[in-house]
């Protein structure tokens, strides 16, 4: 139902006003937030220290933001984490029983390292007591080759899918040979079977670029990547799997040519019927209702804005949604922050806002208080 039908009043009707929108640094002076709400609490998962190698903190928060626990270290490994480009940080998912799992790319202090001193995918969870994360463990054992992040997703099964790009074993480590590779648990990551190509067709993969993945509401596994198929072909692709990770299906939703890798990232969020998603495309943000497998009516954000990346999703309980993304910001240049409001039928609600402060290989992460007011934490 549209805000404007949950609007309607005796004599009348006319759209209520737009859902208010906090902003809310990152605890700590952190930064590339990752925010998942469940069941009444907000995860937060951030970086901190030196960009080449640092270290992930965990916090929670009982109040929607207002106030966080005293963090807890994520990687076992001091300095394991990267942050440089801002797209291979790290990713938090929070599976069955509220636990957290975390992925991220090793930094040039992680081990083990592959051939050629390659960096290893690595993850760690939250142990059984919920009182610290698990030694840290890499999940590459052939698939060596990382340069844009990885991703991952949980359901409420016990399922725990961590995803990555890189060359085909044996092959030239060149784009067009890179493939997104799978890592899949089916008891709340304490194990994991080894990697495996979950689509393999030859679109190749943007070796720079991040991935994202989701598991919605119906159970479908969903992951965004950017392709890099005859090099100047970087269109957005979306695979799904209705099959807990069996076999997935990809489209291109988004095409875009240009000879370079453009360093994206996505999002996903969940409405109370839908899957939306969001990218990136010729520096204009794109989200949509996933459909059938496909994103068949993508929305720009509105205006215009230098360089716009970075979106982030979140939906309220009234069924409005909050786009949120970064302007300016480059190769160790931080930027500014734009968000703005739709209501259920995916309009525009209100002007666009508008603030400076985005700290340098940052992003923006979004929520919804239970009030259906918004939060963008960056």
């Amino acid at each position: 139902m549209s805000t404007l039908a949950l609007a309607t009043i005796c004599g009348g009707a006319a759209p209520i006003t737009p859902a208010t929108v906090s902003l809310v640094r990152v605890p700590a002076g952190g930064i590339q937030p990752e925010v998942e709400v469940r069941d009444g609490v907000l995860h937060v998962l951030y970086f901190s220290g030196e960009a080449e190698h640092g270290d992930l903190n965990y916090v929670r928060s009982l109040d929607y933001g207002r106030t966080f626990s005293a963090p807890m270290r994520v990687n076992s490994t001091p300095g394991s984490a990267i942050a440089v480009g801002a797209i291979r940080g790290a990713q938090l998912a929070i599976g069955r029983n509220g636990r957290a799992h975390v992925a991220w790319n090793g930094s040039n202090l992680a081990q083990p390292r592959g051939p050629g001193d390659q960096a290893p995918m690595l993850y760690a969870r939250l142990n059984d007591a919920g009182a610290a994360f698990e030694p840290e463990r890499n999940l590459i054992s052939s698939a060596w080759g990382l340069n844009g992040g990885g991703t991952l997703a949980a359901d409420a099964q016990g399922d725990v899918y961590v995803f990555w790009h890189a060359p085909l074993v044996g092959k030239a480590a060149n784009e067009e040979n890179r493939r997104v590779w799978m890592a899949k648990s089916s008891d709340d990551g304490k194990t994991f079977a080894r990697e495996r190509v979950p689509f393999d067709s030859p679109t190749g993969v943007c070796g720079c670029c991040g991935m994202h993945a989701f598991v919605g509401a119906d159970g479908a596994v969903q992951v965004l990547f950017r392709e890099a198929f005859q090099t100047v072909h970087r269109d957005m692709y979306l695979l799904t799997s209705h099959d807990r990770g069996g076999t997935f299906q990809g489209t291109d939703i988004s095409r875009w040519n240009i000879g370079a890798c453009v360093m994206s990232s996505e999002a996903f969020a969940q409405t109370k019927d839908e899957t939306l998603a969001a990218w990136e495309t010729e520096k204009q943000v794109y989200f949509g209702e996933v459909k059938a497998g496909t994103v068949p009516r993508p929305i720009g954000a509105p205006g215009t804005g230098e360089n716009r990346k970075y979106p982030a999703l979140a939906t309220n309980s009234r069924g409005e949604t909050l786009l949120a993304w970064t302007e300016g910001t480059a190769w160790k240049k931080a930027g500014s922050l734009a968000w703005q409001v739709y209501d259920g039928d995916l309009k525009l609600q209100g002007s666009t806002g508008k603030s400076d402060g985005v700290p340098v290989w940052s992003f923006p992460a979004t929520f919804a208080r239970p009030d259906s007011t918004f939060v963008v934490i960056y």
